[in-house]
């Protein structure tokens, strides 16, 4: 299959513009903006970062405002720069909806999430908003236009993925910033397919599911932590579970047992199936479930990072009987 042209929906900020976006600073010395009923502030986070906020609907002045009127939350944002350009960007995301024919309607429809209030981007084109999920429908005559790659079956596409699909197919019943979302999208959890469509190649940091795959074979035979937490039931320690490609870990305060997980067989003996290893840590218990472990650790081993624990998990040290 040949590959198609997909139009580049590189993010361009337009500053004369600007007049759709009023700016000022909060009582308390924050970066607050407003575009149309909704207001925007730049939060100011734990280690000098910013989180992006916003509330509906608030009249009073930008400068009278504090941090307990925003109450909606939409990620990290790097600095003052980043928050204009944000800010000139959804200015940009309003007028271009104002421009779309999307209206509200009443349709009698099974969807996959349940009852829905829909809205009508155009003939066979319905988005659908429920009490937990949501998602687009197209007609049958709608989704052949889809791409095989990203073609949906049934013609629904649900909304945290699939409905790029949508947006990349009918560009012209979505907004830019929509549209670069949709591309984004694609490229992250999709890479195939995208890879396939357009006949480019996504490099390293353009698609999550490249990188995850990447760092994946490179840590084939490591231990990843997946999840850690401050101990409250073992003051000054840290639990974390971590995942290994084979083999189970037991820690305990004098070392760490490496034991074989349940239904595997060793290449050795039976006394081999539990063998004495050595971690770069002063104490610690774990509880295993399958290829999984709960285990605790000191700060220190936690400030040290990942390479504490990249240990290949197959060679957990010498045998002991």
């Amino acid at each position: 299959m040949n590959p198609i042209s997909i139009p580049s929906q590189t993010r361009k900020v337009c500053t004369d513009k600007i007049a759709d976006v009023e700016f000022d600073r909060a009582a308390d010395g924050m970066a607050v903006a407003r575009v149309g009923d909704l207001v925007f502030a730049m939060l100011p986070s734990r280690d000098g970062r910013h989180l992006l906020a916003s509330a509906w609907r608030v009249s009073r002045p930008l400068a009278a405002l504090s941090r307990d009127d925003f109450y909606s939350y939409h990620g990290s944002i790097e600095d003052e720069a980043a928050f204009s350009a944000r800010m000139i960007e959804q200015a940009e995301h309003s007028r271009e909806l104002q421009a779309l024919a999307r209206r509200t309607v009443r349709i009698a429809c099974n969807t996959p999430w349940g009852p829905s209030q829909a809205t009508l981007y155009a003939e066979g084109v319905v988005a659908h908003t429920t009490a937990g999920h949501g998602g687009f429908s197209l007609s049958p005559e709608r989704n052949e236009k889809v791409h095989p790659l990203l073609r949906s079956q049934d013609g629904f596409y649900e909304e945290d993925s699939s409905w790029a699909a949508v947006a990349i197919t009918f560009p012209d019943l979505f907004t830019s910033i929509e549209r670069r979302s949709a591309e984004a999208t694609l490229k992250d959890w999709q890479p195939d397919a995208w890879e396939a469509i357009t006949g480019t190649v996504l490099a390293a940091g353009e698609s999550h599911v490249k990188d995850r795959r990447a760092f994946e074979r490179e840590h084939a035979g490591d231990w990843v932590v997946i999840s850690a937490l401050h101990s409250d039931h073992h003051p000054g320690m840290t639990e974390v579970i971590r995942r290994a490609a084979e083999g189970v870990m037991l820690m305990s305060k004098n070392g760490a047992s490496w034991l074989r997980p349940p239904n595997t067989r060793s290449g050795g003996s039976a006394s081999s199936s539990t063998r004495r290893g050595t971690l770069p840590m002063t104490a610690g218990r774990a509880s295993s479930h399958g290829r999984e472990e709960h285990a605790m650790i000191p700060p220190s081993i936690v400030r040290r990072g990942c390479a504490a624990w990249k240990r290949p998990a197959g060679r957990p040290g010498t045998s002991s009987t």
